[in-house]
């Protein structure tokens, strides 16, 4: 009998199912398609942190460093893609109905998460789930110069992928050296954690922000 948890069982089996192929697909939706918003990006990365061995033997036995840039690049054009859809789309896109794909909600709190930081929200995004989806598409739609649209892209991706994924790899040297045993066997319970401590700023920001602006008018 399995007694791993679903969560487990299921990062293990994108790792080892053409994971790589499956985080750069992930990777690239949530910071730029709208289908991504509900994509674990932060918990995903973290995890292949700790499988970056793994993955780098898998495609072609590289570094994991290459792994680490392949996912950074996948970041950069996500936002990309994201950005020129928002060009594209312009203020089309603040009428168009909610679905299951689509939330107007989200695009409105990346939109105020904008204009509260400007230039920035493309770098700090890249730490917050669902605003990251909706920050660039909102970028474009605003005509973000897109100089320092990719400035702030390819800093904030860098940060964000590179952060998780050595975090991940090095946490999971040391518990193992120091310790003799693997993150692997708990992966349910820091992708869970990894969720918790990445979205209680959105729902905070998105529960309480409306009371204290309700309470203020």
């Amino acid at each position: 009998m399995d007694h791993r948890g679903l969560i487990q069982q299921f990062i293990e089996w994108i790792i080892y199912n053409g994971g790589l192929y499956v985080l750069l697909l992930v990777i690239f939706a949530e910071t730029g398609l709208l289908i991504g918003f509900f994509c674990p990006g932060d918990s995903l990365l973290f995890a292949a942190g700790i499988y970056t061995n793994e993955l780098a033997k898998s495609f072609f036995g590289v570094h994991y460093s290459i792994i680490i840039i392949m996912v950074i690049v996948a970041s950069i054009l996500g936002n990309i893609a994201g950005f020129w859809f928002g060009n594209k789309t312009g203020p089309l896109l603040y009428q168009r109905k909610d679905s299951w794909l689509f939330k107007k909600k989200h695009l409105m709190r990346a939109h105020d998460f904008y204009e509260q930081y400007g230039r920035g929200t493309i770098f700090l995004a890249k730490f917050l789930p669902i605003v990251r989806t909706f920050a660039p598409i909102v970028a474009g739609v605003v005509k973000m110069d897109k100089k320092t649209f990719h400035l702030y892209n390819i800093a904030g991706s860098i940060c964000w992928v590179s952060s998780m994924m050595l975090g991940g790899h090095f946490l999971q040297t040391w518990v193992e050296n120091k310790y003799g045993y693997s993150l692997k066997d708990h992966i349910e319970i820091i992708t869970i954690v990894i969720i918790l401590i990445t979205t209680l700023p959105v729902l905070y920001k998105l529960f309480f922000g409306k009371r204290k602006q309700a309470g203020s008018s």
